[in-house]
């Protein structure tokens, strides 16, 4: 809200380097050779490269030639030159506010001056007059301010600051801004003792740190920061040739809320023969409204038509040229909004051909492509009074057409949706004044009663026809749907509602099929038993979402009382043939990977192989002869709550654990201790310590000593030899 009422860019100054070092090249090579004709001998001219002085001058120039295109009124730009001083090259005044006075008092401030020149050069200088200038009321704000309302008083200053320069490193960047931060809070303080100063209540200060193409910066950029309530800065490294340019270009998008489109497909006659054609691309700015409506609109649409503009960092919008017409009162078509545009590359023959057709009074119409086929006519290019201006076409219906029908999906597909039943469900719920006043004994606001009777009658609401079936058999149905919803049901009711679902069984006894009415579904619909399967299961659901008291209760067991029969007698011997398969594969399944189990795991397999045979008891089964269960039985399976009628007699997996417990328990018992457990050190925390190869000291000591014997043996012999001889 603040950025509407108070933009940033009312006021934009911008700060331009003019000390010695951006005197020197920036290493951009640019070919100077101009000439059609060559002639034997002749010499081409060496390319040139432009310093980085004029790089940055031509770029802020084309920003606010851009600026003044899309908005002659209300957006007012300054520039300041520093080197070992300030210079102010224009002021707020309207009439200072064009190229022309720019680029003439660009004129007078010539080349950067020569590093062994005198002086105290620094872009500090520059800063200090760009923040008093800030303080300086323009016309729109001295208005607002002099103005005998009540927000004369509370006129925001909020402004930008665009400062190129050169630095060395992160270092010099931070001491930039503090000390920026430092004179804002020193002006203000100034400005807030004068009347005819303003003080800046937000200032946004984005740093250029330009630098030659054949060298690496040590500058590191960072996106809009915070530094204060007062400041937010950014900085941005990029090469100056070019690079400042296309930088601003992005910026500009930003700080000005700005869009681009590339018209592409223009047909435009070769310079050398004018007998072809080819098509060209112009890239424009304008107000980022003006692609409201398409990118609104369908997403694949959308994504197809937005590019990432080749050499920079910002999105544009592909449109397609389209055959050209004459601009006519009669041919005026319905629109939703115009914004002015201007070309981006001014100077280019492509943007200059364009701009010309559509001064001499034609305009263009652009077409945006479909990701499902075809196109789209979405914008008007024409001019008025001497101005460019795109035009947002309609396209979608017109508001002077009928309006469209509920039943209408989206592209005109006709869909299923439950109007009429929707339209009762409003007129049920609708709310009328109260024709007495509560008291504050009363328990409950009729609107809380209403917003509670509302999430009943929606907690089940299929929205479309095929997504339902007992609402489409409303003459088997009804009124069972609307008397569930009531509060309470009398006796009468229920009887009522027990009629219809009687009904139904004896329909479904009789194999007569259900007619449904006709919901728009190709082929033919589900069978009789998948569609009595269906409307059973949406009719249980709908009662049990509405079963709020006793007499609804009576309605639902009444349901379940007379299904459970039905199915009992219809799918008794499959039911049961296949819950017995399952059980029996389950219980299979744990017996085979009884055998895998651990020895700490059996006493836990022997519990969970009780429990799922206590569980696959069929109460139907006959009751077993009477066996005497023996000891070992009963410790293996123990007791279970209630019992079962299989507690006697042995089965194939009662003897296959006892064996299998018996075995492990024999073969642990056989098997010796290992003699590390009962001579080990005892440890605190539990558990023991035991050494493993105890007698290889012992061992050591005796093959030292038979080594010394072998020695002695051996120098006894030499002694004995030498006295013989």
């Amino acid at each position: 809200m603040l950025e509407r009422m108070y933009p940033s860019n009312h006021k934009t100054v911008f700060v331009l380097d003019h000390t010695p070092y951006f005197g020197i090249s920036c290493e951009y090579q640019i070919e100077f050779d101009f000439t059609k004709s060559r002639g034997p001998g002749f010499i081409p001219l060496a390319p040139i490269s432009k310093s980085l002085w004029t790089c940055s001058v031509e770029a802020a120039v084309e920003y606010c030639r851009i600026v003044w295109d899309l908005f002659p009124t209300g957006k007012l730009v300054r520039f300041v030159v520093s080197d070992s001083t300030s210079h102010v090259l224009n002021s707020w005044t309207p009439s200072q506010q064009n190229l022309t006075f720019i680029l003439n008092a660009m004129a007078t401030m010539g080349i950067p001056p020569r590093a062994h020149q005198a002086g105290d050069y620094s872009v500090i200088h520059g800063l200090r007059a760009a923040i008093e200038a800030l303080c300086e009321c323009s016309d729109i704000q001295h208005e607002k301010r002099t103005s005998l309302t009540e927000n004369a008083s509370k006129v925001l200053n909020r402004c930008r600051v665009i400062c190129i320069t050169s630095a060395r490193d992160n270092a010099s960047i931070k001491s930039l801004e503090d000390i920026f931060q430092n004179v804002v809070i020193q002006q203000n303080k100034i400005a807030a003792g004068s009347d005819h100063l303003i003080t800046v209540h937000h200032c946004h200060l984005v740093v250029i740190n330009a630098f030659p193409n054949n060298m690496e910066s040590q500058v590191t950029g960072h996106g809009p920061k915070d530094l204060s309530a007062i400041l937010t800065s950014e900085v941005h490294s990029v090469q100056a040739g070019g690079g400042i340019a296309a930088k601003l270009s992005h910026l500009i998008l930003n700080h000005y809320d700005l869009a681009s489109t590339t018209v592409t497909g223009i047909p435009m006659k070769e310079e050398q023969n004018a007998s072809s054609s080819a098509n060209y691309d112009v890239e424009i700015f304008h107000s980022s409204a003006a692609h409201t409506s398409i990118l609104r609109g369908n997403a694949a649409d959308s994504a197809l038509i937005r590019t990432q503009r080749e050499g920079a960092d910002y999105e544009t919008v592909t449109l397609k040229w389209c055959t050209p017409r004459g601009c006519s009162a009669a041919e005026m078509q319905n629109c939703t909004a115009m914004h002015r545009i201007t070309p981006v590359d001014v100077n280019s023959r492509p943007s200059s051909c364009l701009i010309n057709f559509l001064l001499n009074g034609r305009s263009v119409m652009l077409e945006m492509p479909r990701k499902a086929g075809g196109k789209m006519i979405s914008h008007l290019l024409a001019a008025h009074g001497g101005e460019i201006f795109v035009h947002t076409l309609v396209t979608a219906r017109s508001v002077l057409e009928d309006p469209p029908s509920i039943s209408e999906g989206c592209g005109g597909r006709v869909t299923d949706y439950r109007i009429t039943d929707f339209g009762i469900l409003m007129q049920n719920n609708k709310l009328v004044p109260s024709k007495r006043k509560m008291d504050e004994g009363d328990a409950e606001m009729p609107l809380n009663k209403m917003r509670g009777r509302l999430d009943r009658h929606t907690k089940y609401w299929p929205i479309t026809i095929s997504s339902t079936l007992i609402f489409n058999l409303k003459n088997y149905v009804d009124p069972l749907p609307s008397l569930l919803l009531k509060e309470e049901l009398s006796d009468e009711e229920v009887v009522q509602c027990k009629q219809i679902i009687y009904n139904l069984i004896g329909l479904e006894s009789k194999h007569e099929a259900l007619q449904t009415p006709a919901m728009g579904q190709r082929g033919k619909g589900p069978r009789r038993e998948e569609q009595y399967r269906i409307m059973w299961s949406e009719l249980e659901t709908f009662i049990r979402t509405h079963c709020r008291s006793d007499q609804h209760s009576r309605v639902l067991n009444c349901l379940l009382e007379c299904r459970n029969k039905s199915d009992d007698e219809k799918f008794k011997g499959d039911k049961a043939v296949k819950e017995d398969k399952v059980e029996l594969d389950q219980a299979l399944r744990e017996l085979d990977q009884f055998g895998k189990l651990s020895e700490n795991q059996s006493s836990e397999y022997v519990s969970r192989a009780s429990v799922i045979r206590a569980t696959t008891d069929s109460p139907m089964s006959p009751p077993p002869v009477s066996v005497t269960t023996p000891p070992t039985i009963r410790t293996v399976r123990p007791s279970l709550p209630g019992g079962s009628i299989y507690s006697g007699p042995r089965t194939f997996l009662d003897m296959w654990v006892s064996r299998s417990s018996a075995e492990q328990k024999a073969v642990k018992e056989a098997r010796p201790e290992f003699l590390g457990r009962t001579n080990g050190e005892g440890l605190p925390g539990g558990g023991s310590l035991a050494k493993l190869y105890t007698h290889l000291k012992d061992v050591d000591q005796r093959v030292n000593r038979s080594s010394d014997m072998v020695v002695d043996g051996v120098s006894g012999e030499t002694s004995s030899s030498k006295s013989s001889s």
